[in-house]
């Protein structure tokens, strides 16, 4: 084999690049690919399944979105949705808002930022994140 460490060098920048810091610029198009296999169990961006829709999601009160059955602990708590506060869901939602009921959780910072971009093209939301999530 001409080149013996090209798979595990591979690997490693693999696990580098999905271990980083989450940016504001992720890629919309990655997060596209990740919004599908990740999230659209539970989700759509125009309607509501077993989670809400994210269609509008980006400026919404969390647990405002008509026609859904959110727990209490969301619907009565004060975080609007923006790329600071998407990202603090998406790493642990139940230590966003104890008592929530979605089960999952991304631990990848990038996957974080991949998603984020990708649901601000999908609801016409374009430019950095907020520096401070509002709790």
């Amino acid at each position: 084999m001409p080149y013996p460490y090209f798979i595990p060098g591979l690997a490693a920048a693999m696990l580098t690049v999905s271990s980083g810091p989450a940016t504001a610029g992720g890629d919309a198009m990655r997060g596209q690919v990740l919004y599908k296999t990740m999230c659209m169990s539970c989700h759509s961006i125009d309607y509501n399944g077993v989670g809400p829709a994210h269609k509008g999601v980006f400026g919404r009160k969390a647990g405002s979105a008509t026609d859904y059955n959110y727990s209490p602990a969301v619907k009565s708590s004060a975080i609007v949705w923006n790329g600071t506060t998407l990202d603090q869901w998406l790493s642990n939602p139940e230590k966003l808002i104890p008592g929530q009921k979605m089960g999952y959780m991304v631990p990848s910072a990038q996957d974080r930022a991949d998603l984020i971009a990708y649901l601000q093209k999908e609801t016409g939301r374009a430019g950095p994140p907020p520096a401070a999530a509002t709790q």
